[in-house]
C-alpha cells in the first residue's frame, strides 16, 4: 500500500472519554498513512465490537453516513471504524491524526464565519478532556 496524506470526514458516536462533549459531530480530520485497515482476528470479536459499540469514530461520506468506501475511507476499515475505545471509555485508539487539526490554521478548508467563530480547532477538546479526567480523579 502507498502512503498517502488525505482530509477526511470523521463522525463521533462518543463513548470515550476523550471526545466527551462531542458525540454527534462531523468533523474533517487528516488521516496519513499507508496501512490502519481494522480488520478482526475472528467474527466473535467483530459482533462483540458492535454490540458494545466500541466504535466512537467512524469515516463518513459527504452525507456523513459511515462508509467503507474509498476515498470517504481511506482505508476501507469494516463500518468505516477510524478507531475503536475500550468498554471503560479511558482507552482510544484511532487512525486518523487529532494532533494535525488542532489549530485553525492546519485545516484543508474552514469556512469564514467558521474561522471568525473559533478560537481553536474542536480537536483541542480531546487534551481538555484528557485534562479535566485526570483533574476529576486527582491524577498528577
Amino acid at each position: 500500500m502507498l502512503f498517502e496524506s488525505r482530509w477526511s470526514l470523521i463522525k463521533i458516536n462518543g463513548g470515550s472519554i476523550w471526545l466527551n462533549g462531542m458525540e454527534g459531530s462531523v468533523l474533517g480530520i487528516w488521516s496519513a498513512h499507508g496501512e490502519g485497515r481494522l480488520e478482526f482476528p475472528n467474527e466473535e470479536i467483530k459482533k462483540q465490537i458492535i454490540r458494545e459499540n466500541l466504535i466512537p469514530l467512524q469515516y463518513v461520506d459527504y452525507n456523513h453516513e459511515p462508509t467503507e468506501m474509498y476515498p470517504h475511507n481511506p482505508n476501507g476499515s469494516f463500518l468505516g471504524a477510524a478507531g475503536l475505545s475500550d468498554r471503560t471509555g479511558r482507552h482510544l485508539i484511532m487512525m486518523p491524526h487529532p494532533e494535525r487539526a488542532t489549530f485553525k490554521y492546519q485545516w484543508a478548508y474552514l469556512p469564514k464565519e467558521l474561522d471568525k467563530e473559533w478560537l481553536a480547532a474542536p480537536w483541542l477538546k480531546m487534551a481538555q478532556n484528557a485534562r479535566e479526567h485526570c483533574e476529576k480523579y486527582n491524577f498528577s
